[in-house]
């Protein structure tokens, strides 16, 4: 027996730590991904499951990081976030969102990407035997962190039904009596659905009435096409009372290795964020903090960016619907996510999973599979491309081997 097998906490699963033989889906499709490789080295494999951007950073981003990178007085630790980012993150909200009277100093605080502010947020906010409330499918960090703190977590399905909102009036009455937080997320992940006004105007008085903290959840909350315009949830009346609004550089200005983000809302859930954060790490780099407030600066880069993936879509749905699927574009988000086929051939499927390692296996196309709300599948227009007419290439590749399974819905 190892010193430390015995001495984990009960949270990671304790004695049981490290034996569990459940595979996490992530896991299960990059293990098809190398078998289908293996098998077939020959031959490119598509991947529509990739949730990160396929551009680097801009230019301008780049250069900004080189030239702050070496001076003297960026080398201190930035703890909570230097004033540069926090104005910039301010302004930003404004023009970008239309949210005005945003404090930089009380209003707004730095975080080493999204995933860590989403991750403390239950410290600040959680005591044992209280729930958070969160839409399923979608990211599990705040979740997560709430079981570690002996909270409870009640997922809210997130169904085609009622366009992928979660639906309130489903929560049972001795939840809600202890319900703290309410995580929400959109435009969102996995569904590509975004969010309107009333939606927005409908939590404010739920979180209102039930004493409930929101989270926003918003790193693709630019990443808009059609028509529709960004929406922050604190451009609603009330919204700043009740929530706050997590925002991340990752995905609108393809800095996802940066780690780069923030946190805005009421100035006292802000504080305690920052009080958690100042206790678990020392801030962003500063040089990365001031390459951010030139992106922050520059809206304009997202916006080539979802000129791209608005194109991409339009090419991968044409496809997706010529070969069976029952798809519409998304107006946010580099996802979109479609009902599973129940076979191919004479193949059945039991879920989405089955289906997405069947088509890696069967024709090297990587998609990932969602079971948590009926059977789906999330393709991202986030896939390798040199250029636009290579995008037509690989989505026409795509299309190619997708006729040839004879898909089933």
């Amino acid at each position: 027996m190892s010193y430390f097998e015995d001495k984990i906490a009960e949270r990671l699963g304790g004695k049981q730590f490290g034996k569990s033989t459940t595979i996490y889906k992530f896991e299960i499709i990059k293990r098809a991904k190398a078998r289908a490789r293996a098998a077939n080295p020959n031959v490119e494999l598509i991947d529509m499951g990739v949730g990160e951007p396929d551009w680097a950073a801009d230019p301008g981003v780049v250069a900004k990081l080189a030239e702050e990178a070496g001076k003297p007085e960026n080398r201190w630790y930035a703890d909570n976030g230097i004033p540069e980012f926090q104005e910039a993150a301010a302004r930003y909200m404004e023009k970008v969102y239309g949210v005005k009277g945003l404090n930089p100093a009380e209003n707004i605080c730095h975080g080493i990407g999204s995933k860590p502010v989403l991750a403390m947020l239950p410290i600040c906010f959680v005591n044992p035997g209280e729930v958070l409330l969160t839409t399923v499918p979608g990211y599990p960090v705040t979740a997560t962190y709430t079981k570690y703190l002996g909270g409870e977590v009640h997922n809210l399905p997130l169904l085609e039904s009622n366009s992928f909102f979660p639906d309130y009036s489903t929560i049972p009455a001795d939840v809600l009596k202890r319900a703290k937080m309410l995580y929400i997320n959109y435009p969102n992940n996995p569904t590509g659905a975004v969010a309107t006004v009333d939606f927005f105007k409908k939590t404010v008085e739920f979180a209102r009435q039930n004493g409930i903290i929101v989270v926003h959840d918003a790193p693709y909350a630019a990443l808009t096409y059609d028509g529709y315009k960004p929406l922050s949830f604190l451009s609603v009346e009330g919204a700043m009372e009740v929530g706050v609004e997590v925002h991340s550089l990752s995905k609108a200005f393809n800095m996802t290795g940066w780690r780069i983000g923030f946190i805005a809302g009421e100035a006292h859930a802000v504080k305690a964020f920052a009080t958690v954060k100042d206790n678990t790490d020392s801030g962003q780099f500063r040089a990365i903090q001031k390459a951010a407030v030139y992106a922050l600066n520059h809206p304009e880069i997202t916006e080539k960016t979802s000129a791209k993936y608005s194109r991409r879509f339009d090419l991968l749905i044409a496809a997706l619907r010529e070969v069976g699927f029952d798809i519409n574009k998304p107006q946010g988000s580099f996802f979109c996510y479609t009902k599973s086929p129940k076979g191919a051939g004479s193949r059945t499927f039991k879920n989405a999973t089955e289906f997405s390692e069947f088509l890696i296996e069967s024709c090297l196309i990587s998609t990932v599979p969602w079971d948590d709300a009926g059977s789906y599948v999330r393709f991202s227009v986030t896939f390798e491309a040199k250029d636009e007419a290579d995008e037509k290439r690989v989505v026409a590749e795509m299309k190619d081997r997708l006729k040839k399974l004879n898909l089933k819905f």
